[in-house]
């Protein structure tokens, strides 16, 4: 198997990132994104539970750090999003899309040494809103029985103070978007990132 991937004639494959707190709008970003451009997808809130196998839309009432939210069971969780979407690239696949918190640069150093490995572009795209929206998002998510997310207030508070900014990421490696648009709208911003040359 050769360690870098091909694509195309002078185009990399892609490793799209999306990152931020909880309800922050990166999943239904990443979704659309994936869907609309034909990527594969991973979500670390579904990849955990499948990995804990339960049903994803199954509640966990952990707190910060027990449970499938122990530091453990998230490492493994996160490495299983690099295997797949490693086995994802190597298959040919023109863009992979990971969707997660991805708080600490730990995390995203391994995403890094992974498309270095494979030789793909790789963009971080940190979504972000309003504590106000956080809350209303929170809100609407705690009713909905097909929420797969086990996202509370308290818990976006945790990860707000432990969150590690993405200081190390260059400008062609990250791109900050503010979710509070319409996802039709947000999705229109992002699409150039897929047909534009290596480093955006």
């Amino acid at each position: 198997m050769p360690a870098a991937v091909e694509q195309g004639e002078g185009r990399r494959p892609r490793l799209f990132v999306f990152f931020g707190m909880i309800a922050s709008g990166k999943s239904t970003l990443a979704r659309g994104f994936a869907e609309r451009h034909g990527f594969s997808s991973y979500n670390t809130d579904r990849v955990r539970k499948e990995l804990a196998g339960i049903d994803a839309t199954t509640r966990c009432a952990e707190g910060v750090d027990q449970g499938i939210y122990s530091p453990a069971f998230t490492a493994r969780t996160y490495q299983a999003l690099l295997d797949r979407a490693e086995a994802d690239l190597r298959a040919g696949m023109a863009g992979v899309v990971l969707d997660g918190s991805y708080g600490r640069r730990a995390d995203r150093a391994r995403v890094l040494e992974l498309a270095a490995r494979l030789g793909v572009a790789v963009v971080f795209i940190l979504c972000f809103c309003s504590d106000a929206e956080v809350r209303r998002r929170l809100a609407l998510r705690a009713r909905d029985p097909g929420a797969v997310s086990d996202g509370r207030w308290e818990i976006y508070l945790s990860q707000k103070e432990r969150f590690e900014p993405p200081d190390e990421l260059g400008p062609a490696q990250l791109v900050r978007i503010n979710t509070e648009a319409p996802p039709e709208v947000l999705l229109e911003r992002l699409a150039p990132l897929v047909s534009a040359p290596d480093g955006h």
